[in-house]
């Protein structure tokens, strides 16, 4: 793999309630689990965990949101735990060095503050992990591109609640933007980044 530059690590909502039983429990987040922990822990002070957050109640969405939330009103502030919005089992004792940028969208882009971080820091890659992959990390990913950031997508460590939707962002990521975007298994990524050093 080509030197990737200043590079951060972006954790996609890999949270307590799409890891334990609630309504948005994703199975496949105890199997990418390790990985995440993995790239984390060997690269905390790179590493941003995204965080999405519900709104209180229903009516304190905006647009389509409200809509989302009426279908989903279990998981809204007033009825969740908020332990629930925590960072899963071994990834939260990370933070810091690591930190944690919360969102109440798909996009972790959408009010500015991250990719100003980011532009400060002079950060030209960015490595995404996290769930869902066809949805918050194909959110992360699309946006990180718009701006202009390379982006390496551990493909093992993207977890999705159903199959066939993940595996059909996987292979669109990997065959249709290819030139801005690099699929990489963990071990893959973790072996390239020790030989740059």
């Amino acid at each position: 793999m080509k030197e990737i530059g200043n590079w951060r690590h972006i954790c996609v909502d890999a949270q307590r309630m799409f890891a334990e039983d609630t309504p948005w429990y994703v199975p496949w987040m105890a199997r990418v689990l390790p990985q995440l922990t993995e790239v984390s822990q060997r690269h905390t002070e790179r590493t941003v965990f995204t965080r999405f957050v519900p709104p209180l109640r229903v009516q304190d969405a905006h647009g389509t949101w409200k809509d989302y939330y009426r279908k989903w009103w279990m998981m809204t502030g007033e009825h969740l735990s908020e332990e629930l919005l925590e960072l899963a089992g071994s990834l939260q004792r990370l933070v810091p060095p690591a930190q944690v940028y919360d969102k109440m969208t798909y996009s972790p882009w959408v009010d500015g503050r991250l990719v100003s971080l980011l532009r400060q820091q002079g950060v030209q890659t960015l490595v995404i992990t996290g769930g869902e992959t066809d949805v918050c990390v194909l959110a992360t990913v699309l946006g990180a591109i718009d701006f202009g950031f390379h982006v390496i997508v551990l493909s093992d460590a993207v977890c999705s609640g159903a199959d066939e939707t993940h595996d059909a962002a996987v292979d669109l990521l990997g065959d249709r933007f290819s030139v801005q975007l690099k699929l990489l298994e963990t071990d893959a990524f973790l072996c390239s980044i020790s030989q740059q050093k």
